[in-house]
């Protein structure tokens, strides 16, 4: 979606095909855990797929039109990517955040954020080697590192070096910013 522009979801639901529906979210958790005996802080741990073509991404997909509404699709999507640990939590309405469209692709992205405990992530981290899709649309699941190595290279900014697909990366950033989980000089000093 490398032209794809922010529009107001009821715009979105109003195309018809063949424009089609494709719906992902960042699951993330508060982390109380350290690194390297106390001296790294994670504070949260965001979640992230590596998929079948080697790019970084959210889970989720396209979604069909028997689906009741997007959050029902979604939620479709993810037991087939992830499996039976997103029967832990649902992604609701308030979870979404906003719509990308791309006119040339004649696609609609609809983005979510779904904040877990730590315990609702981890059984997804463990149940999603069982998943339907998992080893074919889904290659495995990462966490993103948070924080920032001393040598100013280690952690978030070499994470953000691996490809991604679409807007992915930018999103990434832009919703921790947003949820506060990246202070101003982390994410400015990820961005070079």
């Amino acid at each position: 979606m490398a032209k794809a522009q922010k529009v107001e979801l009821a715009e979105a639901l109003a195309l018809e095909p063949p424009w089609r529906h494709l719906c992902y979210v960042m699951l993330y958790a508060p982390n109380p855990r350290v690194l390297f005996s106390g001296r790294i802080p994670l504070r949260y741990a965001v979640l992230m797929c590596m998929r079948f073509d080697g790019r970084l991404g959210f889970p989720g997909g396209f979604v069909d039109d028997q689906s009741s509404s997007l959050e029902d699709g979604l939620h479709k999507k993810l037991l087939n990517s992830l499996g039976e640990g997103v029967s832990t939590f649902s992604v609701e309405h308030t979870d979404y955040r906003y719509t990308l469209s791309d006119a040339k692709s004649q696609v609609v992205a609809h983005f979510y954020t779904k904040c877990l405990t730590l315990e609702q992530l981890q059984h997804v981290e463990a149940k999603a080697p069982l998943a339907k899709d998992y080893g074919q649309e889904v290659l495995g699941l990462v966490r993103v590192p948070l924080y920032i190595l001393r040598d100013g290279v280690g952690g978030l900014p070499a994470f953000l070096r691996n490809s991604f697909i679409g807007a992915s990366r930018e999103q990434l950033l832009e919703t921790l910013r947003y949820l506060g989980i990246l202070v101003p000089e982390t994410s400015q000093s990820s961005m070079k």
